[in-house]
């Protein structure tokens, strides 16, 4: 009896046992009787049939849960053909059936297999393949995406074996370009040249923007690759990307001959190194042939002080240091120079701009504006002599002539001595009046066609006879060749006089220098007369070499001098339309220039200042300016050359003027008060259209954004002050000519 009980208990716990090992599979597990009802079930079949969980008891018949299964919708396939579904699976459950798919309506799937066992029933196992089948799902799904988007781009893709290179995918575009190729390797120039891009590759598992020459259809071009190792099926493969760079290709070389052919010296340069990595042709002709930037600058230190300023703002433009060119000679030149990035580096891009002759022009243009300025102190000079002279002519003339009646009336030696002092000092202040009178005239007395080498020739035997005395020997190197000038011979002669004698007298007094030199050359430019009287005395001071054609300035002795000479000279030299000027780099002693113009030159100017006397008899202008000293001043230069001025101070007074009588040209400054010079302007459109055509602007800021867009939207003529009265007279004739056309 216990042994019964013994087996029996043994039993149940064989049962304990199998029942914990069947509910702690994953799996859900069911067992059938040969009948076909349900021995027992763990909990995880429940829930893998939680639509029929209630029914999954001990003794469910096979059938009954089939039926009921299809009659609540679990089943995807089931639905719609229920009796049929049903007898397939009452037909199939003996049967072995391995990994058997269902799809539940709820999307969740499993796979079922049905296991006989040896007393005739049989064993479901389900698995849950749910999450699994979604991701197949989701890698499918994402798989035919790129393939869709790579079908459809215009991409150039390969996939191939890493190893034969076998190629398993290419892009349509890839297959237009390459062919029906079986082989990657078919793609490279040279073979090796794979074997050393996968060996690249191995180092980050990438590569990318990799330059090489590839094969298609036989013919070779140049190409970027960019590759990714990839896993597809089991298998490592290339996923690469081309990209055909023959257009790209042209397009630098294009650029590379544009560059090169540029009149402008440009140069890339590696920011750190100084390397040069490009320069054009016009480079190598300035600096020549050489590997580093640093080699162009005199200063070693000068780059990088260059390096620094450009980098704290990532541009320079006009920076200034001196080069050294193919010959080593010095030059100053201003570089331009942006910093980019290029090939993962920072470089210059620069353009270098020899800046001497830039320079010498600036010197010209300062000494042009220097010698206006002399111009200018000369002619209100002229003013002052005029009057002074006009003033000491009638006392000078009664001295003289008394003086000289006391000398016929008188033997008494004493008083003919007292007698001659008087006259001597009368006859100087009249030299000196004479002078000033010279100065002061506006033009020449007397023009006519002179031969230049007579007018010389004649100033040196002139000065040649005291000068012999001092031991002072003048040297002739004139030609007689040269072409006639237009002048007052008498003028010309004395300022040369005087140069010769300037010059006798500051080597006698120093005791330095022993001769003086005159030459005479057609000028370079063609259409002037260059004189020159040069001596080897002992020079002039630099601290007075801008003084020294100021009137009455003299570093004479009292009594020796008037300081009027230079100044006569300039004024002469001056009225004729030249220009004379000290030359700033004599090696030794004084230089003198004289440029005179050839004679057809001066009759065209002559005529044309005589067209324009008769062209003003009767002209008026009108003069808007809110500077007072300005309008005075253009005024006044008008008025000189017989114009009939008014004056206004403002764009309203100028429309009251205008209303009130006709102009014939009108001038105005661009910004002013309330009507500036576009509100004068448009007046003019609107009421006064007569005087459109004969209006000029006169301003002194050409340089800003809105005056330079006004200026070249109204397309008038226009003048930048400071003004000269040369400018001034030379625009309003040239609008008195349009004037003259017209009518």
């Amino acid at each position: 009896m216990e042994r019964h009980k013994d087996s029996e208990e043994d039993i149940r716990r064989a049962r304990d046992l199998l029942r914990d090992a069947i509910e702690s599979l994953s799996e859900g597990f069911a067992l059938y009787d040969d009948d076909r009802r349900l021995v027992m079930c763990n909990q995880r079949y429940k829930e893998m049939n939680a639509a029929v969980a209630d029914m999954l008891e001990p003794g469910l018949d096979w059938e009954i849960l089939m039926r009921e299964t299809a009659r609540r919708g679990v089943y995807s396939d089931a639905i719609g053909r229920e009796d049929a579904w049903i007898q397939d699976r009452l037909q199939t459950t003996h049967d072995y059936v391995d990994e058997y798919e269902l799809t539940h309506t709820d999307g969740s799937c499993y796979l079922v297999s049905t296991h006989p066992t040896k007393l005739g029933g049989f064993v479901v196992t389900r698995t849950d393949v749910t999450e699994r089948k979604k991701a197949e799902f989701v890698e499918r799904e994402g798989d035919l995406l790129v393939r869709t988007v790579l079908d459809a781009s215009s991409a150039i893709v390969i996939m191939a074996r890493t190893g034969d290179g076998q190629i398993l995918y290419r892009s349509p575009a890839a297959l237009t370009l390459f062919g029906n190729t079986k082989s990657a390797k078919d793609h490279y120039e040279n073979v090796d040249e794979r074997a050393d891009f996968i060996t690249l590759m191995l180092a980050d598992g990438q590569v990318d923007n990799y330059r090489l020459n590839v094969v298609a259809k036989g013919v070779v071009f140049p190409a970027s690759i960019s590759a990714r190792f990839a896993e597809f099926r089991g298998e490592e493969v290339i996923v690469t990307s081309v990209v055909d760079l023959t257009e790209e290709v042209k397009s630098q070389e294009l650029v590379k001959q544009v560059l090169e052919a540029c009149p402008v010296p440009i140069q890339m340069t590696n920011a750190e190194t100084g390397q040069l990595l490009f320069t054009s042709l016009e480079t190598t002709s300035e600096t020549g042939r050489v590997q580093s930037y640093r080699s162009y600058f005199k200063d070693p230190t000068a780059r990088p002080r260059f390096l620094k300023a450009l980098r704290a703002k990532g541009w320079l433009n006009d920076y200034r240091t001196e080069f050294v060119d193919r010959n080593g000679k010095l030059f100053m030149g201003a570089v331009s120079a942006r910093l980019i990035a290029f090939n993962g580096e920072e470089v210059i891009v620069s353009s270098t701009r020899d800046l001497t002759d830039e320079l010498a022009l600036q010197e010209e243009l300062s000494s042009q504006r220097d010698m206006l300025f002399q111009n200018e102190k000369m002619s209100a000079l002229g003013e002052l002599l005029a009057g002074v002279a006009h003033e000491l002519n009638n006392p000078l003339s009664i001295v003289v002539g008394h003086s000289l009646m006391l000398r016929e009336e008188t033997n008494d030696a004493e008083t003919l001595r007292r007698i001659d002092k008087i006259s001597n000092a009368a006859e100087r202040s009249a030299k000196i009046v004479k002078t000033f009178l010279a100065m002061a005239r506006q033009q020449p007395t007397k023009m006519e066609p002179v031969n230049i080498y007579s007018v010389l020739a004649t100033a040196i035997d002139v000065a040649g006879f005291g000068q012999q005395q001092d031991g002072v020997e003048i040297v002739s190197l004139l030609r007689e060749d040269l072409p006639d000038i237009l002048a007052d011979a008498d003028q010309i002669t004395q300022v040369v006089i005087n140069l010769i004698i300037n010059a006798g007298q500051a080597i006698s007094t120093s005791g330095t220098g022993d001769r003086v030199e005159v030459s005479s050359q057609v000028d370079e430019l063609g259409d002037a007369i260059r004189i020159v009287i040069a001596d080897n005395g002992p020079g002039i001071p630099e601290n007075i070499k801008a003084r020294i054609f100021e009137p009455f300035f003299t570093t004479k002795n009292v009594g020796d001098g008037t300081g009027i000479g230079l100044a006569f000279c300039h004024r002469i030299i001056h009225s004729h339309g030249g220009q004379i000027w000290l030359d700033q780099h004599s090696a030794q002693g004084s230089r003198f220039c004289i440029r005179l113009p050839m004679a057809k030159g001066v009759n065209e100017a002559n005529s044309e200042e005589t067209i324009r006397s008769d062209e003003v008899a009767s002209k008026k202008a009108l003069v808007v300016d809110d500077e007072t000293d300005v309008a005075e001043f253009v005024a006044e230069v008008l008025q000189n050359e017989g114009f009939g001025v008014t004056i206004a101070h403002s764009g309203q007074e100028a429309i009251t003027c205008l209303k009130k009588r006709k102009y014939d040209i009108l001038l105005s400054d661009l910004n002013m008060p309330e009507v500036d010079g576009r509100g004068l302007y448009n007046a003019l459109l609107a009421d006064f259209p007569y005087l459109v055509d004969h209006c000029a602007f006169i301003t002194g800021d050409t340089m800003g954004k809105a005056s330079q867009a006004l200026l070249k939207e109204l397309d008038r003529p226009f003048l930048e002050k400071p003004v000269s009265p040369d400018e001034l007279r030379t625009l309003v004739f040239s609008i008195l000519g349009d004037v003259k056309e017209e009518n």
